[in-house]
């Protein structure tokens, strides 16, 4: 199917009027309770089921085949753990592999971490839209309506950055766990040359070069995390 961005404008003004399955997936009750009302409003026929859990998520689907699911990015994989953006990313992608039709929202306070699968979203067959939390309702229910037509919004991730696994990988160590080379080079079984090259790649990417300045290529590691963190790559 082709995949096409539709102007807002151009959006179908009947949708309400059908009988729609829709799956929402949240785990924060205040932010759930308000999406359900606005649903329930603009899709009063409209089948609405929620899920909490990546896990919830993935056996609701096996059963109800909902024409648009709704996702919160961060969210837990189970009960009692700690809702993450990562589980988020994981399950959008599981979905899309296994489900390649589904239409898609997600509404998150942080767009740009989808980055990290833009290539998975732009070969996506169904509808893929994403909303920041700090949309107001009407524009909210643009991008579901969008999203339900099939058709694609995602200019909220901003720019295209393509990146290897390994490198997010690297990323991860040297930010959340921070990890030098070498600790990096042995968790990830690679050499501490190979490490030094994913550094140089990323850096490359991201248009951050070292200066003449000792004390510019000393910090130049510490900007490269930074900036990943605010192009999305890294929570």
């Amino acid at each position: 199917m082709l995949k096409v961005e539709f102007p807002e404008f151009m959006m179908s003004q009947d949708l309400p009027n059908q009988q729609e399955k829709i799956l929402v997936v949240d785990d924060h009750q205040l932010i759930l309770g308000g999406t359900l009302e606005v649903l329930r409003k603009q899709y009063p026929k409209a089948e609405i089921l929620t899920t909490k859990t990546a896990k919830e998520t993935i056996k609701q689907l096996s059963t109800f085949q909902p024409d648009l699911i709704i996702i919160d990015l961060s969210i837990p994989e189970k009960p009692g753990v700690i809702a993450q953006i990562d589980t988020g990313i994981q399950l959008i992608q599981k979905l899309m592999k296994e489900y390649p039709n589904l239409n898609i929202m997600v509404q998150t306070s942080h767009p740009k971490a989808l980055v990290r699968i833009r290539h998975d979203i732009d070969n996506h067959q169904g509808g893929f839209t994403v909303a920041d939390k700090g949309l107001d309702d009407q524009q909210r229910l643009m991008r579901v309506n969008l999203a339900l037509e099939g058709g694609s919004h995602t200019k909220d991730l901003g720019r295209k950055i393509e990146v290897k696994l390994e490198w997010l990988e690297l990323l991860r160590l040297a930010s959340s766990e921070e990890l030098q080379d070498k600790a990096i080079a042995d968790q990830m079984n690679i050499s501490e040359r190979t490490v030094r090259n994913y550094w140089t790649k990323i850096q490359d990417v991201l248009s951050i070069y070292p200066e003449d300045s000792k004390k510019e290529r000393t910090n130049i590691r510490f900007k490269t995390v930074n900036h990943a963190r605010q192009e999305g790559l890294i929570n």
